[in-house]
């Protein structure tokens, strides 16, 4: 058997052991308690697309989201997301502020460039990502968690 061989064999082993971890496939998605008064349904539509997977509690979980370690990875940004940010639960004070939110959006680190290259949605124009921004500020402003319409 030769090198390559040995190290592929090694390689499926493991990749196959990892699937054994519990990690990571437990996706669920907790009801939605209370988004936002959105100023618009444009930075609705925005935030959906490119923040609702890990900032809400409406995540689509796609296929690979089932395989290690992708899921591990997965599973860690919705829970870290959710507990930073959740639009499904604006009945609760957040643990961000608006500001470091659109900080966030402006200096790219949000959404994640590993995820935007495998969502369209989250690809945001200069533009679209304005008007984002804006929208979070004003929605926040007008509609700020914690507090019960």
């Amino acid at each position: 058997m030769s090198r390559f061989m040995k190290v592929l064999a090694l390689a499926l082993v493991v990749f196959g052991a990892i699937q054994l971890v519990p990690y990571g496939r437990d996706h669920d998605n907790p009801p939605t308690v209370q988004e936002p008064a959105w100023d618009s349904d444009r930075t609705r539509d925005l935030a959906l697309g490119a923040c609702f997977d890990c900032h809400s509690n409406v995540t689509s979980w796609p296929w690979y989201t089932n395989v290690a370690p992708i899921s591990w990875l997965t599973q860690r940004d919705v829970e870290d997301g959710r507990a930073v940010l959740n639009f499904s639960e604006w009945d609760r004070p957040q643990a961000t502020n608006p500001r470091e939110v659109v900080d966030s959006i402006r200096d790219g680190e949000m959404p994640p460039f590993y995820y935007r290259w495998t969502h369209e949605s989250a690809r945001l124009s200069d533009e679209e990502q304005a008007q984002l921004e804006a929208g979070l500020l004003e929605t926040w402003s007008s509609s700020p968690p914690g507090v019960t319409p």
